[in-house]
């Protein structure tokens, strides 16, 4: 749901019930006094009613109730406005004070993909930010995503920023909700890996549907969100729940061999290692022995160990060596290129051409 669908009218007047008391006493001719004593109340309790001193309870208003013949529900209606009224008249002003803490955030990009409304005060935007990560108060966003926040400054190394990484996640969440999967099964995932990997020949608009669906059914949900400011993140992975998992990839890198590597990376993450765990692959990090797991899976079963060392150990490689390996092994020309341009078999400028940039729905229309 994005911001403008949650946009509502929020009166900045209320009428305290006092005041309706007052006036009605008046209109009758009772006094304080006798209204006290039919209901069986002090008349100092009437009097600090009337002066919004305090508040009507509902065994208050089902005594005015009788002696007044007003419905008790009116009273507890208009009790219950004015505490509302007041309770978003004091948020206002704690709104006012988390103004600083919401500009670390990249409220531009968010306000550009409709998560938050552009054309709001500061105030507002601090009240959209919270209720876009779904929590109450800075203090408990820090409980909620606390964690991630200290992950991220263990390392000096790690150029993101933890905000905004965090925002860049809560986007994957709410797609994740969007997206019905069958519960977890590994081995119905291993099998779509080797589906998906047969996909990576043909054009994104073919193969992004159907791994997205060979996903799913294996209880795994798999979303693109294009990266956001000062995140520099390839993909994540995380559990949903016990059932369910998710791999969000961030699409900064379009090239075939980037894109194809970082998915069966983040693949490796929900085959070989814990539910409890949040794998974030950040460029700048440095490698730990889990994410080094997932580099070899991924790279192995996109190209496969013997295979490789066979096409590497060859004294010149041309373009059709290439070409011809990729087809014997049914992957795309452009991943055997990154793959002998990363192990420094050939240089980085060598054979750019084989590989394929991918454009996305998703980068186009980022709010989708």
């Amino acid at each position: 749901m994005t911001a403008k669908a949650r946009e509502a009218f929020t009166p900045d007047y209320s009428v305290h019930p006092g005041e309706i008391l007052g006036e009605t006493l008046q209109a009758r001719s009772i006094s304080q006094a006798e209204l006290a004593s039919r209901c069986g109340l002090s008349e100092k309790h009437v009097s600090q009613i009337i002066n919004g001193k305090a508040s009507i309870s509902s065994e208050t208003a089902l005594a005015f109730e009788r002696v007044l013949a007003m419905r008790a529900s009116l009273w507890m209606n208009l009790e219950s406005s004015h505490r509302l009224f007041v309770a978003r008249s004091e948020e206002r002003e704690r709104l006012a004070s988390y103004v600083e803490w919401a500009r670390e955030f990249p409220l531009r990009e968010l306000a550009k993909r409709g998560w938050i409304p552009s054309d709001a005060s500061g105030e507002q935007k601090a009240r959209a930010l919270l209720e876009f990560f779904g929590v109450a108060s800075p203090d408990a966003w820090e409980t909620q995503y606390g964690r991630l926040v200290v992950a991220y400054r263990k390392s000096p190394t790690m150029k993101a920023s933890p905000k905004a990484v965090a925002a860049w996640l809560r986007i994957g969440d709410l797609r994740a909700s969007e997206i019905d999967t069958e519960p977890f099964d590994r081995s119905a995932f291993r099998s779509a890996l080797e589906g998906i990997r047969s996909l990576t020949n043909v054009k994104a608009s073919v193969f992004e549907p159907r791994m997205k669906q060979l996903c799913a059914e294996s209880g795994v949900a798999l979303a693109f969100v294009p990266e956001l400011p000062k995140t520099r993140l390839s993909g994540a992975t995380r559990w949903i729940s016990t059932d369910k998992a998710l791999i969000l990839q961030s699409l900064r890198h379009r090239k075939d061999d980037h894109f194809w590597f970082t998915f069966f990376h983040e693949a490796a993450h929900v085959l070989l290692h814990g539910k409890r765990e949040i794998f974030i692959d950040d460029e700048d990090a440095a490698q730990s022995a889990k994410e080094e797991e997932a580099d070899r899976f991924a790279a192995n079963l996109l190209i496969p160990e013997a295979e490789y060392a066979e096409l590497s150990s060859l004294r010149s490689i041309s373009r059709s060596k290439v070409r011809a390996f990729a087809k014997k092994l049914g992957i795309a020309p452009g991943i055997v290129v990154g793959r002998l341009q990363y192990d420094e078999v050939i240089p980085f400028d060598w054979m750019n051409d084989l590989k394929r940039t991918f454009e996305f729905a998703e980068e186009r229309h980022p709010e989708i």
